[in-house]
């Protein structure tokens, strides 16, 4: 696909996977790394980049939270309906094979973390899996988690109607202080009651966050101070996708995020001077988080 332009394709499934989520299959090989976006295009409406939450060689999936104008007019869409679809763009995450990670989801990027432990445990990772939201209602990609090998999850939400009451970082921390000992429980549940293991428990090799800024700089701010390794993804407003534009540039660095990003260091985000504090819109103007 001409990175600079888009195609139009079909969309070939819809999953609701919660009231306010849609997941949109797409029959192509686009060839995205996990961490990368497709800028998709609705004529009339707008063009926004979205994150890949699965790709191979014959689809790919994008879920998306109808939250605004153009996310709406997608929940709109039927099977078969046409989008413009351009890229992958961007610089994606990385990992090592054989290593023990931890994935930091808050809300909608359960998706993308998704598609990066599926990878990640083809090359013999093992993954800890962390969801946040804000109740059960929208928690995403559960079952999808849960079929993976050698991935645990581990769920917080803010109302205490699933997992941990309380931010999904209460979970982070405990993993780190899990990693530190060598030992940590794992409960296995049957049908009516749950029992809990003490396990060895690796040390942790890298952190990756995605969702809400203020969560991510949590996490790495949280990584940072225990010596472990951390990558979190950076939105901007990502016009061109391919650095020429500048739209998404940060303060500070005048990082392009389409481009050097949105997969960077805990570290590196940490010293973006805008980060988890404001963003700016299609026009420049400064929004606060």
């Amino acid at each position: 696909m001409p990175k600079a332009f888009p195609k139009a394709l079909p969309v070939k499934k819809i999953i609701q996977e919660t009231d306010n989520v849609k997941t949109f299959v797409f029959e192509y090989d686009l060839g995205a790394e996990p961490g990368q976006f497709v800028n998709m295009w609705l004529p009339g409406v707008d063009e926004k980049p979205m994150s890949v939450a699965y790709c191979d060689e014959k689809e790919f999936w994008v879920s998306i939270f109808a939250v605004g104008p153009f996310s709406s007019a997608m929940h709109e869409l039927k099977v078969g309906d046409k989008v413009g679809v351009r890229g992958p763009y961007g610089k994606g995450f990385s990992w090592k094979k054989g290593e023990h990670l931890v994935m930091m989801a808050g809300g909608y990027g359960a998706a993308p973390l998704y598609y990066l432990t599926r990878k990640a445990v083809s090359d013999g990772c093992t993954v800890e899996f962390v969801i946040g939201a804000r109740s059960k209602s929208h928690v995403l990609y559960t079952e999808r988690i849960e079929a993976l090998k050698n991935v645990f999850l581990h769920v917080a939400t803010s109302d205490g109607s699933m997992g941990v009451k309380g931010y999904n970082t209460l979970i982070l921390k405990q993993l780190i202080e899990d990693a530190a000992k060598g030992k940590s429980f794992r409960e296995h549940c049957g049908d009516n009651t749950c029992e809990r293991e003490e396990v060895d428990f690796a040390p942790l090799d890298c952190v990756y966050a995605c969702g809400p800024e203020m969560m991510m700089k949590s996490v790495a701010e949280i990584c940072l101070e225990a010596g472990v390794e951390s990558q979190v993804s950076v939105e901007r407003y990502m016009k061109c996708g391919f650095g020429v534009c500048g739209q998404c540039s940060v303060d500070g660095s005048g990082m392009r995020m389409c481009s050097e990003g949105p997969c960077i260091s805990g570290a590196d985000a940490l010293m973006i001077e805008e980060f988890g504090k404001y963003h700016r819109d299609a026009q420049g103007k400064v929004h606060e988080f």
